[in-house]
């Protein structure tokens, strides 16, 4: 079975000025993973799940997730995502303006892989892409769904 091993990004984010920071950042670097972007917790689960008119984004796949969202915030979201059977494993980085304990602390204990303050991500995200890209590279990310191997 062949498998695809880009890595897109599902970008969980309500501020369409950070969208095109992100994008702009991951151009300059030439780094052409797909980016899919969702505008709250709410929408994200709709693509994960390939609901509400959204195609099913296929893995590999890394989340990137603002906390402070309407209808369903960050917070929320990994409850629901943990709580999913099939979706439990994904690999989500918290990307916020929240610096507040109680945040850092609500969204390790929902197993997250990062924390990141966007105030110090660095001007135009390009840090916080020298990073993802480092990591998608090195790390072994969950298979796809229909994956049984071991």
């Amino acid at each position: 079975m062949e498998t695809n091993n880009t890595v897109q990004i599902l970008l969980v984010e309500d501020d369409e000025v950070d969208v095109m920071a992100i994008r702009r950042a991951f151009a300059k670097h030439r780094i052409a993973n797909p980016i899919i972007h969702a505008r709250d917790g709410m929408e994200a689960m709709e693509v994960l799940r390939g609901s509400g008119g959204h195609a099913l984004l296929a893995r590999p796949y890394l989340i990137l997730l603002d906390l402070n969202m309407p209808r369903m915030n960050g917070i929320e979201f990994l409850e629901d995502l943990r709580a999913d059977p099939v979706l439990h494993d994904s690999v989500v980085f918290v990307l916020t303006t929240s610096i507040a304990d109680r945040d850092i602390v609500a969204a390790y204990e929902k197993h997250i892989a990062g924390y990141l303050v966007k105030g110090k991500v660095g001007e135009g995200f390009l840090s916080l892409v020298t990073m993802l890209d480092h990591y998608w590279r090195y790390v072994e990310l969950p298979p796809d769904r229909g994956c049984n191997a071991p």
